[in-house]
């Protein structure tokens, strides 16, 4: 068995502690916010992330960072834009053998940075390793059966993750191509997004299967852009991944979409749903196709729907009426 501390006590991070918990390892989960400790002390489980799933008392709770120290495996389980601040934090006590596992799917704002770049520049010296894929955390926390991938650089890595947190109700495969899982995991989040909008707008089966079609394809466009294996994008982080957060009320991307496409503005839907990552990734995928000239016409729509105000239903006019093309692409980057 094997010692876990997990940065993060929202709804993924805990479904992890519950499940690791379940088969016996060590756990500890942090939170920066004592009051976060408190309320799942008092109440047993987190009612707004993870209602329902009760919190063993055999979980240790905890706002000490050190905690991280000596540790076999420390997860990170926070939001995106709060990977490397926590980094920070953490680095002065994390163990030179420790394996950092990053479970946030999204881009860092300014740098267009992956996640695990983010955790190699704060955390040098320790191995650092990727899980990603179709796991709703309601799910993942009550034992349904999920697989997942974890990538690494170096494979010795995915395979010790593989081996310690697998288990006969969570399935780890592994994968060399840790730019083809991370930016499958991120970009995901926008097309579920752009999901949601359609279903708010009352589109039906056949838009919704058009755009994560199309969606998967400027995904991998962009990835294979970056150094990533197309192959990975038909793969449990790419289409998996896509399916299950473009069709899952589970899915706060979706769920903002939802609201979006109900004429809720893209600010106000945010604030009711809480931690949304395809809003920032959106931001910045477009940023980062636009300086690499990759052409993302489903994420440039999104981007504008909610940073420039533009109206859902013209930017799906917008998509509907590009210039004719053949749907088997040769050319992935625009010259």
């Amino acid at each position: 068995m094997a010692k876990f501390t997990i940065l993060g006590m929202g709804g993924f991070g805990l479904a992890l502690a519950v499940m690791l918990n379940n088969f016996n390892h060590e756990v500890t989960v942090w939170s920066d916010f004592e009051s976060e400790i408190e309320t799942i002390r008092k109440d047993g489980e987190n009612k707004q992330k993870l209602p329902g799933v009760k919190i063993s008392s055999s979980i240790t709770l905890t706002n000490d960072i050190s905690a991280v120290k000596d540790c076999d495996i420390v997860i990170f389980g926070v939001p995106t834009r709060f990977v490397r601040t926590v980094a920070k934090k953490a680095a002065p006590y994390v163990s030179e053998n420790t394996v950092i596992v990053n479970t946030s799917k999204g881009l860092e704002d300014g740098t267009f940075k992956r996640m695990s770049e983010v955790l190699k520049e704060e955390l040098p010296n320790s191995p650092v390793a990727v899980l990603t894929g179709p796991s709703h955390a309601e799910e993942v926390a009550i034992g349904m059966p999920t697989t997942v991938t974890v990538a690494s650089e170096d494979v010795k890595n995915a395979d010790y993750i593989q081996s310690v947190m697998s288990n006969s109700l969570f399935r780890i495969y592994i994968s060399e191509d840790i730019i083809g899982c991370e930016l499958g995991g991120s970009l995901k989040n926008v097309i579920a997004l752009c999901a949601g909008v359609c279903d708010g707008m009352g589109c039906g089966d056949n838009t919704k299967a058009a755009l994560m079609t199309r969606g998967l394809t400027e995904i991998a466009r962009l990835g294979v852009a970056m150094g990533a294996n197309s192959e990975t994008f038909a793969g449990l982080t790419g289409i998996g991944d896509l399916i299950v957060t473009c069709t899952s009320m589970h899915s706060r991307n979706r769920r903002a979409g939802i609201l979006i496409g109900q004429n809720v503005s893209p600010d106000e839907a945010v604030r009711r749903i809480g931690t949304v990552e395809g809003y920032d990734c959106t931001k910045v995928a477009y940023e980062l196709a636009q300086k690499m000239g990759v052409d993302m016409p489903i994420t440039e729509q999104c981007y504008k729907v909610l940073y420039n105000g533009v109206n859902p239903r013209t930017a799906l006019s917008n998509l509907m009426e590009r210039p004719k093309r053949h749907e088997t692409e040769t050319v992935w980057v625009n010259k």
